[in-house]
Parts: C-alpha cells; structure tokens; sequence
C-alpha cells in the first residue's frame, strides 16, 4: 500500500523548468511509485513555487540507491570552505533577521 508521505521543506532558490528559469520556495520528498522511471518504488523530487501553480514544478524520480548517492554528493559539496562561510553568513543573516 503507498502512503505517498510527504517531506516538505522550505527552500530559497531556483531551478530550470521547460520553458525558463523558476523560483523554487518548497521541495517535497516521498517514497513512492515513480511515473516514468522503471523502478517499483523511487525517491520523488519535486522543487516547486506553489504560488505559480501546478506548472511551477521540477519533479526527478531516483532509484534509492541513486538518491543515498545524492545525499553523499551534496554533503560532500557542503563541507567546502566556500559552502561553509556562505551558510555561516546565511546563518547570521537568519538570526539578526528574526531578532529584528
């Protein structure tokens, strides 16, 4: 039985649709049967604007192993020096926004 439960983060960023660039705001990850990829079951992407809508959408479908290799590749991409001052910044930025 799929659940299709549903992670949904908050994100700030953009990602390349059909026909143009788009701002992303929410990424939503589940477990479930894919569309179009030919696994039983695939981790399912989608980075999303819902306020523009349903074609406001970037969807991937990854096998599990592919996403665990995801995940390693972007933690490995964040422990660069650059990565990690920018989200110390980032970081600061949030802060002294919210004590605002």
């Amino acid at each position: 039985m799929c659940t299709w439960i549903t992670e949904k983060v908050a994100v700030t960023g953009a990602a390349r649709g059909v026909s143009d660039w788009m701002t992303v705001n929410q990424v939503n990850v589940f477990y479930d049967h894919p569309v179009q990829a030919p696994f039983d079951h695939a981790v399912i992407i989608d980075f999303v604007d819902p306020s523009a809508g349903v074609g406001a959408r970037v969807g991937i479908e990854l096998s599990a192993a592919s996403a665990v290799e995801l995940v390693r590749a972007i933690e490995a991409a964040l422990v660069s020096p650059e990565a990690v001052r920018d989200l110390a910044d980032e970081r600061a930025a949030n802060r002294s926004t919210v004590s605002s």
